[in-house]
């Protein structure tokens, strides 16, 4: 089956919305003599058109229909089974985003019908195989060798790539870390299939199996779900806090395999040399069952003073919104959102920040979300699950005395 577009003239009236949405002039509107009201008729040329589907999505009278040919990869879908998480370490220990991908993971396994399994790469980590075991995982491939040790681009994406053609997962998580932003690009163009980056939201459709996958797009104004629906398998790299942690259940029953691999048919560029931890007095989100966050509603560098205070007497980390960073009211590294940090902490206080979409998906998994703004119908005071109408000049000072 080829690419196929159609237009149906019982329904066009000749808009001309179509005609302003195809970015390649592909569309034009003509007469249509014959109507007897002498309505015009959308006409695609085919030599222009790249099936984009803007005129379809454009159009309010479902005038247009658009088919593509999803096989023209030549991918047996049918061969590819099972979701797949890859268990980030550093120094033999296992990062916390991969239990969130594993109770994501675990998620979207049981929709699937299929077994959840986990990729761990080290030096010396088959101990660590049983601890993914008990956030969930059935099965856990082990891939270890000194060449391993350290994180290295080329070594880590061969054998990740060597796996994956032998066993063909359907569904692979990665997390959207240093490292896994480094890698996962090269697995998956050595593989042939899409990656989506930087994930907020996954979810399947389980009678065509495909992925879909949400991530903030165009600076975040925007919240764009992509699918891969003619390649294996489906790649994404999701965000740290983004989902909860998958929860222990010691003793829990699984497989680990043991994936030798020849090194020698590994390639790699680079040589390590040393690793030099860096001792910057780093804001640690990660801990903070508290968080205190100004936004530019606090009017002033003075005012933030407020917001240092009131984490203090809670014992609570300080975040910011980028508008009060981009103000030097506060370093970036305090920073919550798309383009800063994202959390997930058990209660966050929003003081003075309007809630735009930049800052929502940064922090919207919060337990709790408190909420001190003049303006009630902005997004942050809708989204909150406490919210605190007025001045928060005023209001803060009154928290902090009553504890």
């Amino acid at each position: 089956m080829a690419n196929n577009i159609k237009v149906f003239t019982d329904k066009c009236v000749g808009c001309k919305m179509c005609e302003s949405a195809c970015p390649f002039n592909a569309v034009s509107i003509v007469e249509r003599l014959e109507h007897p009201k002498n309505f015009k008729l959308a006409v695609v040329d085919l030599n222009k058109c790249t099936y984009c589907g803007s005129c379809v999505q454009t159009c309010k009278f479902n005038a247009i229909e658009l088919k593509k040919d999803v096989s023209q990869s030549g991918v047996d879908k049918n061969l590819y089974r099972g979701v797949w998480v890859y268990a980030e370490q550093r120094h033999g220990e296992v990062s916390r985003i991969v239990y969130e991908l594993l109770n994501e993971g675990k998620r979207l396994a049981e929709k699937l019908g299929t077994a959840l399994s986990a990729v761990l790469i080290g030096g010396n980590i088959k101990s660590k195989a049983q601890e993914l075991i008990n956030r969930g995982a059935d099965k856990v491939y082990v891939c270890e060798d000194p060449i391993f040790i350290e994180f290295q681009d080329d070594p880590y994406s061969g054998v990740l790539t060597q796996l994956i053609e032998k066993e063909k997962p359907e569904i692979i998580l990665i997390g959207a870390t240093n490292i896994g932003r480094s890698f996962a690009p090269r697995v998956a163009a050595r593989i042939r299939t899409g990656l989506t980056a930087d994930c907020v939201s996954l979810e399947v459709d389980p009678e065509t199996r495909n992925l879909r996958q949400t991530r903030p797009a165009f600076g975040g104004n925007i919240m764009a779900t992509i699918l891969t629906p003619g390649h294996r398998p489906q790649m994404s790299t999701v965000r740290h806090k983004v989902f909860k942690e998958a929860k222990i259940e010691e003793g829990r029953k699984g497989e680990i395999i043991e994936y030798k691999i020849d090194v020698q048919t590994l390639l790699n560029r680079t040589k390590f040399t040393g690793f030099i931890k860096d001792t910057s007095a780093a804001v640690n989100f990660a801990a903070a069952d508290i968080i205190v966050s100004g936004g530019r509603g606090l009017g002033s560098l003075e005012s933030f003073k407020l917001i240092k205070e009131l984490a203090e007497v809670l014992g609570a980390t300080v975040g910011a919104s980028r508008a009060a960073v981009d103000l030097d009211w506060i370093p970036s590294s305090h920073q919550i959102g798309q383009t800063g940090k994202t959390v997930a902490p058990k209660v966050y206080i929003a003081c003075g920040i309007s809630g735009q979409i930049q800052h929502m998906a940064g922090m919207g998994s919060s337990d709790i979300i408190i909420a001190i703004n003049k303006d009630a119908a902005c997004p942050m005071m809708q989204a909150a699950t406490y919210a605190l109408e007025g001045d928060l000049h005023e209001i803060i000072p009154c928290i902090i005395t009553e504890i």
